[in-house]
């Protein structure tokens, strides 16, 4: 009798109702300020169709994306109860479909403001959006001097509805960072300018600073996805666990190089298994030789490069017959968080959740059905 194919050498389960449980967590952390889900890049690879209607079942009404693009994907799947705002703003030529579907620019610099405003000359009506002021990234935003003249043009009241002034912290993973209050005090400085608009400058980070950060409007991120932003965000749920089935198993004599380069040579006899995830699914080539998988919370470390479609790990230290091919080993999960991969890789837990690729077997669960 032959067997059931199960598609993916790899599989990925996204838990919704941690989602759904993380953003409960942080809205009641900021409130009274209201709190929004940032989902741009596919809700950090977890896939915003399925991500943001879990978050709209939670509370939340005010999402970002980072593009058009995501903004139209998302109004598919968030109908039309909801805010989504564009955090990029929009490239020249993009006023039109945004104004019309109804989504709110979030406007960062003068050439973005002036074009929002054209736009509604033509279409004799106030357009709302978004201002975002540089208060020390200098990444994004107008200065505090085209600020306050835009604060003082009568004309752009009537042309522009404005929804929010926002900001954006750099330091917030860094709870003591003295550049924190620096910003929070310029943004003070910039909101005084446009009085009764909502203002918002808590990312995932700021959502746990002191009150003073949260403003009226929190955008939290990544820890909605469950990565950590600091050391003072306690009691998020892990969010996003990946397995990866073992193609083959082998014994190796000492001496014996594995993987391209053949930059692993064993040192005595080894037990090594291959593994169907490479870079290609965004497992980082860097964990070649750092990272590991982990099996009955028994650490495989990783042997050899970490190649497109495969990587190798050492067995050794498991009872021969305590896995077969065709058997899952654990990537993230209860062994391995997000940051620990990070930090074996040399990044962060962004880089690592954004990059995972679509060749994943994606499951979504609402925790009690794991």
């Amino acid at each position: 009798m032959s067997e059931v194919c199960q598609p993916g050498s790899s599989r990925l389960t996204i838990d919704l109702d941690a989602i759904r449980a993380n953003y409960r967590l942080i809205a009641a952390r900021v409130a009274p300020a209201a709190c929004a889900a940032v989902v741009k890049a596919d809700a950090y690879g977890l896939g915003a169709a399925q991500v943001a209607p879990a978050l709209r079942e939670a509370g939340c009404r005010i999402f970002f994306v980072a593009q058009l693009v995501e903004a139209i994907t998302l109004r598919e799947a968030l109908g039309l109860d909801s805010d989504i705002l564009i955090l990029n703003g929009l490239d020249p030529g993009c006023e039109t479909p945004c104004a019309e579907l109804g989504f709110v620019p979030v406007l960062n610099s003068a050439s973005q403001v002036e074009r929002w405003r054209r736009h509604a000359r033509e279409r004799g009506v106030a357009l709302p959006a978004a201002l975002q002021v540089d208060s020390g990234m200098s990444r994004l935003g107008l200065d505090m001097d085209a600020a306050t003249a835009l604060s003082g043009d009568a004309t752009f009241a009537r042309e522009v509805s404005l929804r929010l002034v926002m900001t954006h912290l750099a330091c917030a993973d860094e709870p003591g960072n003295p550049a924190n209050d620096a910003q929070r005090a310029r943004f003070e400085q910039a909101r005084a300018l446009f009085p009764g608009v909502p203002a918002s400058i808590a990312n995932s980070g700021g959502a746990f600073l002191p009150a003073t950060f949260h403003g009226d409007v929190a955008r939290p991120g990544i820890a909605l996805y469950g990565a950590p932003p600091s050391a003072l965000a306690i009691g998020l749920r892990m969010v996003a666990t990946l397995s990866a089935r073992i193609i083959q198993i082998r014994d190796i004599a000492t001496g014996t190089g594995v993987g391209y380069g053949l930059d692993y040579i064993a040192e005595e006899r080894r037990r090594i298994a291959t593994i169907g995830i490479g870079y290609a699914d965004g497992w980082p080539r860097h964990l070649s030789g750092h990272g590991a998988a982990w099996h009955q919370r028994r650490r495989l470390p990783i042997v050899g490069r970490v190649s497109m479609d495969s990587m190798t790990i050492d067995i050794s230290s498991l009872p021969d017959h305590a896995l077969a091919e065709g058997d899952f080993v654990e990537l993230l999960g209860p062994s391995q968080s997000l940051d620990d991969v990070a930090a074996d890789a040399g990044t962060i837990s962004y880089e690592i959740l954004t990059q995972l690729g679509r060749r994943h077997s994606r499951r979504y669960v609402d925790g009690a059905q794991q």
